[in-house]
């Protein structure tokens, strides 16, 4: 039961303290009876989405106002030789200025509230702190205070941070959104079977040990066991087995996963929070909480140049009034100091490293999701990889055909077989049909077509008896064949009980693949494979890669478990999935990478979302990361280097010599430096692997 929840976004939490995403304090939730997992993340994608509207609505806003504060602004009358002088001109700079404040520069103003309680000043003390002495210092000299006025940086800084933070945040996507991609894996019903009537019923009715039924093509609403009936269950996007189950009476089968062309009742097993959905969701959750929040160079920047801009700030005043010719003077030094050292160049040295980044890597095939694990990906010692669908292509072929009967060939192989699987929507019908399309030759005529119960199907061709059978029907019926070593799925092909042929079918590695292993190896990152498949055919994949190791036949949260095994032992662990069955181990890794040809759930919860599903890009991705990385260093310098010789001139350690820079020198070096930040995020460039 979720007893609590958060009064801000609505999130509920079983135990009492504070909003992971607030951090606000938590309250009696009084409807207890609400586990809807996706209803908890609806609530918290919606307040992130609230946010960012009030940042862009904020900004839009202040841009407007801002507009006829820079068609007034003294500075910018000079530069442009325009001369516009009314009477009670500073009164109107005052009232549109003040409202810049209060309105514009309210997330600021609250934001260093939230900071200095938790003891970590940063960017938003130091953007309150500019935009409070400019206010107040160019309030005084609207009414009468000798000195300059700030209007115009006060105005600019709180648009050019708004904006900054707009990007930001518009830039990384709620994690949230992974949770409800997997709440949507269940139908929204049930049909339930009672009394010997069909009804539907909404998911949420179902209880243990009802029974339900499900027609071919439907999803399975909950746990349970066949108590009638017999199909192939497609569970890859669960499990990332590459082929249908096959299920019959007695088989467990899992909620989300997605019955074939057969009728099925089922007896429910487990329901709600026992579900394997809802235990994949927690994995996924409990990892999403646990990762690391790496503080943003930014902060950490403004943090001491927070520290830096107070404490010069104070000293300055406090000699300017006991050396200095006079009040104002001493107020006008401090005032240049802090606005010198107000952050519109830092405010976006890393939004604007971010909005280019983002736009390109788009371009490119790669969608950033998480900034800091994509500016961490320099970081990676070993990337692990999903077999199916990530690796190989998820698609059900055939890899090879061996030939017993020198009568035949391969294109006559597959003209039997496809012959008898032509009405077949089994996975290895459909493969062997897509390998008859590559022969350009068009099927046989089949009659006296049976089923082989188990085994698999037979018919008459040209009055021959043609047999589609597994190793399985040959043991029994004492047929000898040749050995072989092959892996993947084995179909004999008999012709009057005589073996003429060897199917193997196999889901098929991308043409990529290697390709890219061998570039991640050459970077000095070894290369792991994880599979729910067999270890026969994880071990084929991984020795035709030259992987550096598998684990094979891994359920979902032992996937998991094997990248913490990794990160145990001092590894950065990126993770390349595509299935439900991915999702918690993507967002376990340090680094969560999703190819785009997967499920909706693999790309919510990783990081980085590989477009074009091509494991080539991932070397890409790791070169776009350290240029990206190499951009925010270079902008950071750029951003507070200049205050090195800004500060201490604004502060009037030449003052003796005759030199003091002016409130309006000290906006322009401001206004420079935030210049050369913009044009050099400009020229950040991908570079393809």
């Amino acid at each position: 039961m979720k007893n609590y929840k958060c009064p801000k976004c609505g999130m509920k939490y079983k135990k009492p303290g504070k909003c992971s995403m607030d951090g606000a304090k938590l309250v009696k939730n009084k409807n207890t009876e609400d586990n809807n997992t996706s209803h908890k993340s609806h609530d918290h994608t919606e307040h992130h989405k609230h946010m960012i509207k009030d940042f862009k609505k904020r900004f839009i806003v202040s841009a407007i106002v801002t507009f006829p504060i820079i068609i007034l602004s003294p500075l910018i009358q000079n530069l442009l030789g325009l001369s516009i002088d009314f009477r009670g001109e500073k009164y109107v700079l005052w009232i549109l200025s003040t409202f810049i404040f209060f309105y514009g520069g309210w997330p600021f103003l609250k934001g260093i509230f939230e900071e200095l309680r938790k003891k970590q000043p940063g960017m938003m003390t130091l953007i309150a702190l500019a935009i409070f002495v400019a206010f107040v210092y160019s309030s005084a000299v609207v009414f009468g205070l000798e000195g300059k006025l700030f209007f115009l940086e006060l105005a600019t800084l709180i648009d050019i941070m708004l904006l900054g933070h707009w990007l930001e945040m518009k830039s990384v996507i709620g994690a949230s959104k992974a949770l409800e991609k997997l709440a949507e894996l269940l139908p929204d019903t049930a049909h339930l079977k009672e009394n010997g009537d069909i009804k539907k019923i909404k998911i949420s009715e179902l209880k243990k040990d009802d029974i339900v039924l499900i027609k071919a093509g439907e999803k399975i609403p909950a746990d349970g066991v066949i108590v009638k009936g017999e199909t192939h269950i497609n569970e890859s996007m669960l499990t990332g087995e590459s082929k249908p189950v096959k299920k019959s009476k007695n088989d467990e089968v899992i909620g989300g996963s997605i019955n074939g062309d057969g009728v099925l009742e089922v007896k429910i097993k487990n329901i709600a929070d026992d579900s394997y959905l809802n235990k994949v969701i927690d994995l996924v959750k409990k990892a999403q909480q646990s990762k690391s929040k790496t503080q943003r160079l930014a902060d950490t920047a403004a943090k001491w140049l927070t520290i830096i801009a107070i404490a010069t700030g104070v000293v300055t005043f406090v000699y300017w009034i006991i050396f200095g010719p006079d009040l104002a003077f001493a107020i006008e030094r401090m005032a240049t100091v802090m606005v010198i050292t107000c952050p519109h160049a830092l405010g976006l040295a890393i939004p604007l490293v971010t909005a280019v980044s983002t736009s390109l890597s788009a371009k490119n095939g790669l969608l950033i999701r998480n900034r800091t694990a994509f500016e961490n990906s320099r970081k990676i010692t070993n990337i692990v990889f999903d077999k199916t669908g990530t690796l190989t292509k998820a698609e059900f072929g055939v890899k090879s055909i061996k030939i017993f009967n020198d009568d035949y060939n391969e294109k006559k192989i597959i003209q039997l077989a496809a012959a008898l699987e032509k009405n077949s929507e089994h996975p290895i019908a459909k493969g062997i049909r897509a390998e008859l399309d590559k022969h350009e030759t068009d099927a046989l005529e089949v009659s006296d077509f049976q089923i082989l119960k188990g085994k698999g199907v037979k018919g008459k061709i040209d009055n021959k008896t043609i047999k589609l059978v597994s190793e399985k029907y040959l043991s029994s019926k004492n047929i000898n064949i040749p050995e072989s070593n092959e892996t993947g799925t084995l179909v004999y092909v008999l012709i009057d009980n005589e073996p003429v042929g060897l199917i193997i079918l196999a889901d098929k590695i991308r043409k990529d693949s290697a390709e890219a292993v061998k570039q991640l190896q050459k970077s000095g990152i070894k290369c792991w494979m994880l599979t729910g498949d067999n270890e026969k055919i994880a071990e084929n994949v991984s020795t035709e890669l030259g992987l550096d190791g598998f684990f094979a036949e891994v359920l979902p949260h032992e996937k998991q478990e094997k990248i913490k095994e990794l990160q145990d032992n001092g590894e950065f662990v990126a993770m390349a999935g595509d299935g439900v069955n991915d999702a918690p181990s993507l967002a376990q890794a340090d680094i969560g990478i999703a190819v785009g040809s997967g499920t909706d759930v693999a790309a919510e919860t990783a990081d980085i979302i590989l477009v074009d599903s091509n494991p080539k890009d991932i070397n890409s991705l790791i070169l776009f990361g350290k240029a990206t990385y190499s951009k925010m260093i270079q902008n950071l310098f750029w951003a507070t280097g200049y205050n090195v010789i800004a500060i201490p001139l604004a502060a009037g350690v030449l003052y003796s010599f005759g030199f003091v820079i002016s409130p309006a020198l000290g906006a322009a070096l401001m206004s420079l430096s935030t210049v050369i930040v913009a044009i050099n995020a400009k020229f950040l460039k991908v570079k393809k692997a």
